[in-house]
């Protein structure tokens, strides 16, 4: 009996289908291959490398440069109070002026208007000093009390002709009418500062005097002059409207 129930097992288990042999597997389809793809992935790690080199030497290749700090009328020029430095990628087609070159930019005179903010090139300077058509300057050497303690490259003032001490308590009573008439008079309505004495040069409410040069017009210029060389000036800051 238990043979027979032996071989009744054997011969169920024989009737299960056998798994297939791995030669009998499906054919999978080939990869498709792409090599433009790859190609472009390529490139585009070449250039972005390349990008990077560049910036890092750029970076790397800076110069210290000359940056206006306060507007710089035509005519005006640089001192120590309206510039500042910067560093600025170096770049052979721009004629940056460098900080080492300062002293000497001080001698030149801006050819036109230059606004705070700009990165000083040699095109914007020159010897001449880009006087308008029909406007002259005209230099003021003027002692504390003269000028507003806060006059500035830029500013709009009145030029007066002040009364001298000189000859105000001497000569007849026609004398005295003929000093106090001309004295205190106006000169010159608008001017424009051109330059002022250079921040570092000393403390501007000092007795010493200063040097300011102002541009007016023409035919305003000569009787400023005069009054200028008799130490008779007084500037007053005006509205710029």
């Amino acid at each position: 009996m238990k043979i027979q129930e032996r071989t009744g097992a054997g011969a169920g288990r024989s009737a299960v289908p056998a798994q297939p042999s791995v030669g009998d597997r499906l054919p999978t389809p080939p990869r498709e291959r792409k090599p433009a793809l790859a190609a472009l992935a390529v490139l585009l790690i070449l250039v972005g490398a390349l990008g990077a080199t560049m910036l890092v030497l750029q970076v790397g290749d800076r110069i210290e440069v000359v940056k206006v700090t306060q507007p710089i009328p035509a005519g005006g020029s640089v001192n120590n109070g309206n510039v500042t430095s910067v560093m600025v990628a170096k770049d052979s087609s721009i004629h940056y002026v460098e900080w080492s070159q300062l002293d000497a930019l001080k001698q030149l005179k801006a050819l036109s208007a230059i606004p705070a903010g700009a990165v000083a090139v040699g095109e914007m300077f020159g010897s001449a000093s880009g006087i308008a058509p029909g406007k002259a300057l005209v230099g003021l050497s003027l002692k504390a009390g003269q000028f507003p303690g806060s006059i500035k490259q830029g500013d709009i003032v009145a030029a007066y002709r002040v009364a001298s001490d000189t000859g105000s308590s001497t000569g007849s009573g026609s004398g005295s009418s003929s000093s106090s008439a001309s004295g205190n008079s106006l000169i010159v309505d608008r001017a424009t500062v051109t330059s002022v004495p250079d921040a570092n040069s000393g403390d501007i409410t000092s007795s010493t005097n200063k040097a300011y040069t102002v541009s007016v017009d023409s035919d305003k210029a000569a009787a400023l002059a005069q009054a200028a060389s008799n130490g008779d000036v007084a500037l007053v800051l005006v509205s710029s409207k």
